[in-house]
């Protein structure tokens, strides 16, 4: 039962696989993909932005729906002194309806579903409507005042052409090479004009004339370069912020499978607590009543020695488990601090007596140094005498025979109370000291030790501590032992009597 409950909440397939199909499916992955795309369209040295340049192009000509009549208006009414109403109010007329379907085509495709944004479509679209307009535009160029006298309507006309020339530029930049076409023939119609009159003042307004084409031109490569470049930055932090909302749906999924693994694995061990301990029970029981040989002397001293075996392995099991219960109720919060008014120094020396025999036994000498005059400590005291004991027996366990255990207590430089183990073992390599300290993690030294457990005290440690706001160091060195200390805030001392300097140097 407890067994289809576990298997229930950890599918066979692998977290990364999960993930990497949530990370398929996420819409800011596939807007990451589009921005890559753009990324990659490389052309000349130029990062290829046609969408975005002809959405430019577009807002600037419907910007302009206002602009361009006006301005056309009041060349008109200039011109019309030497050309007269009707001709210039046609030409007026016919050049606000070219710039107008400009406009009007510009303001549709801005309106326009992307489904029918089909960018060969409406480049053909807008350039049909920029020849109308260079054409108008020729037109009015190639118009002279058979009745002037002198160069004034000549000057009315080129400086119509250079204001003409610089409004073009600010609005079609995106393309500048249309932006050419749009000017060239009526600054080109207008110089020859003037180079045939061979006066020198307007031989120079003709070279000033066609040089304000390569310079308007050369101002509208740049002003798209800076726009490329305006483009490029956006769309990079389009991508970093897609991307980390790729990165947050990736780390939700994995952490909701955690959450999930997590509550499945409390389920699974709530379950088979009670159904592994209620046998271990009448095993520790039957075999240590056969072991005494309460019910009467065993012959045979092989069974008697099996006997001593189950228990011993039964026991060393029970105690793999409670400490598996144990950390699994401190990581699911279940775990709660009972706190109270300690002697540290008490709870210590009492651990320090339950594992005394034991180190007798193997021939360990167990020293304790408690400084005097330690206040009381408000803690749980089951979780520091679990805390001593933990560090105490895993200090035991690898230290050989004959050599030491020292247990102190004392003051820590900031006000409060430290608990100090350290052995005469082989000590733990510095790589591997992360490893110790991990869940489940042992050391190659653990590793090859008879006397393995679950690689779970250090973290029951770990957790229990910061339950308390205090913190665990582990130090060693090779062939020379190993240091475990567990620290308690000076928040936590009852009373603090001021410090003198031999406390101050404690660990």
């Amino acid at each position: 039962m407890s067994l289809a409950v576990f298997m229930k909440h950890f599918p066979t397939s692998a977290d990364k696989n999960i993930v990497d199909v949530s990370k398929k499916s996420t819409a800011s992955s596939s807007a990451v993909r589009d921005f890559r795309s753009r990324l990659a369209s490389i052309g000349d040295g130029t990062m290829a932005y046609e969408e975005d340049l002809l959405k430019s192009f577009a807002r600037h000509q419907a910007n302009a729906v206002l602009v361009m009549p006006i301005l056309i208006a009041i060349i008109a009414i200039v011109s019309s002194h030497w050309q007269g109403w009707y001709m210039s109010g046609q030409w007026a007329l016919i050049t606000i309806i070219a710039h107008g379907l400009l406009s009007y085509g510009s303001i549709k495709y801005l309106k326009a579903s992307d489904e029918k944004k089909s960018l060969k479509k409406w480049r053909i679209l807008f350039f049909g409507s920029q020849l109308l307009i260079a054409l108008v535009w020729a037109v009015y160029t190639s118009i002279d005042c058979a009745t002037c006298t002198d160069n004034q309507y000549s000057i009315v006309q080129f400086s119509a052409i250079l204001v003409f020339q610089a409004v073009t530029c600010m609005l079609t930049y995106a393309f500048r090479k249309t932006a050419l076409i749009m000017v060239a023939p009526a600054s080109i119609i207008l110089a020859t004009r003037f180079f045939l009159t061979y006066e020198p003042a307007m031989i120079l307004m003709g070279g000033i004339s066609l040089s304000a084409i390569v310079f308007f031109y050369v101002i509208a490569n740049r002003f798209k370069k800076s726009v490329i470049t305006m483009l490029e930055h956006t769309t990079t932090k389009e991508i970093l912020i897609a991307e980390l909302e790729t990165e947050k749906s990736i780390s939700e999924a994995a952490r909701s499978r955690a959450e999930e693994a997590n509550l499945a694995k409390s389920r699974f061990l709530a379950t088979m607590s009670h159904e592994l301990r209620t046998p271990l029970n009448a095993i520790l029981g039957f075999s240590e009543i056969m072991r005494d040989e309460v019910m009467g002397p065993m012959e045979n001293k092989n069974y008697k020695d099996y006997v001593s075996d189950i228990h011993n392995s039964g026991a060393h099991l029970l105690k793999l488990i409670n400490e598996i219960l144990d950390i699994s109720r401190i990581e699911a919060g279940k775990h709660e601090l009972k706190e109270e008014k300690v002697k540290l120094i008490s709870v210590v020396d009492e651990a320090c007596h339950m594992i005394g025999i034991k180190a007798k036994q193997k021939n360990v000498t167990l020293t304790t140094k408690f400084e005097e005059g330690m206040p009381t400590i408000w803690v749980d005291e089951r979780a520091i005498r679990q805390i001593t004991l933990n560090l105490v027996s895993n200090a035991l366990k690898f230290t050989p025979s004959g050599g030491e255990i020292t247990v102190k207590v004392g003051w820590t430089s900031k006000g409060g109370q430290y608990i100090s183990i350290k052995d005469t073992g082989p000590g733990i390599p510095e790589d591997e000291i992360p490893v110790v300290l991990s869940s489940f993690g042992q050391g190659t030294i653990a590793i090859n030790n008879a006397e393995q457990g679950t690689g779970l005290g250090l973290t029951i440690v770990q957790a229990l501590l910061q339950m308390h706001q205090g913190k665990f160091d582990l130090k060693s060195k090779l062939r020379e032992g190993t240091e475990a200390v567990a620290y308690l805030p000076k928040d936590r001392v009852t009373n603090k009597p001021a410090l003198n300097s031999k406390q101050t140097e404690a660990a």
